[in-house]
């Protein structure tokens, strides 16, 4: 999914998201792509899908950039890691660059099945680690502020809006909420709305959390 637009002049800026089926990785892909493009940007996007559509691995690239080389991001240069899940967050982790940031959802999903003899799943672990690791991390159970909005499907949009409120995004969450009209059918729009209105206010009571009104510094 390519746009013609020329904004920015010599700019990228890569985001990965990453998490199992059946949790709107694409959907919140393309919701991203076509904000960037309804922002004036190139955009490219590609995405990688386990053996299994439910419960397997799914990640999804979005390029945005003057130039873009590839779909696929190369490893150590995702500027965002969008993680719907622990396991999924810490599997893609070698994508993200140096100062890359992370939105990381706390909910796990325990993998459906595992080979003899390997050890138990522990989400508290792996979240300790990536927040020991990463300096730019914001992490919360998104899955629970969805339910809180009408339904934890929507947790996908709800991390989205957490990206919009804390300025992570090379875009306004006016345009992203936009797209949300136009990509959300009409019976789930008003309960994603919520489940995106309520990550940007819930992230507003976290200490040190930008209040959003500034856009990441792009690559230039």
């Amino acid at each position: 999914m390519k746009d013609e637009g020329t904004k920015g002049e010599g700019m990228k800026y890569d985001i990965l998201i990453a998490g199992v089926g059946g949790q709107g990785v694409v959907l919140a892909s393309r919701m991203l792509a076509l904000a960037a493009m309804k922002a004036g940007f190139r955009v490219s996007t590609a995405e990688t899908i386990g053996m299994s559509q439910r419960e397997g691995s799914v990640s999804s690239h979005i390029r945005i950039g003057d130039e873009i080389p590839g779909s696929l991001i190369p490893a150590g240069q995702a500027d965002l890691l969008i993680g719907l899940e622990p396991a999924e967050t810490l599997r893609n982790l070698p994508f993200l660059k140096k100062d890359g940031k992370i939105i990381v959802n706390s909910h796990a999903i325990p993998p459906a099945s595992k080979p003899p003899g390997s050890p138990e799943y522990d989400p508290a672990a792996l979240l300790a680690f990536l927040e020991a690791h990463v300096q730019g991390i914001l992490c919360l159970d998104f899955t629970q502020l969805a339910e809180e909005a009408g339904t934890y499907r929507a947790a996908n949009v709800a991390m989205l809006g957490a990206a919009a409120g804390t300025g992570m995004l090379p875009f306004s969450r006016e345009i992203i909420l936009a797209v949300l009209e136009t990509e959300i059918p009409e019976k789930h729009r008003a309960v994603n709305r919520a489940a995106f209105e309520g990550a940007i206010e819930r992230i507003k009571l976290i200490p040190g959390q930008p209040d959003g009104e500034q856009k990441v510094k792009l690559n230039v």
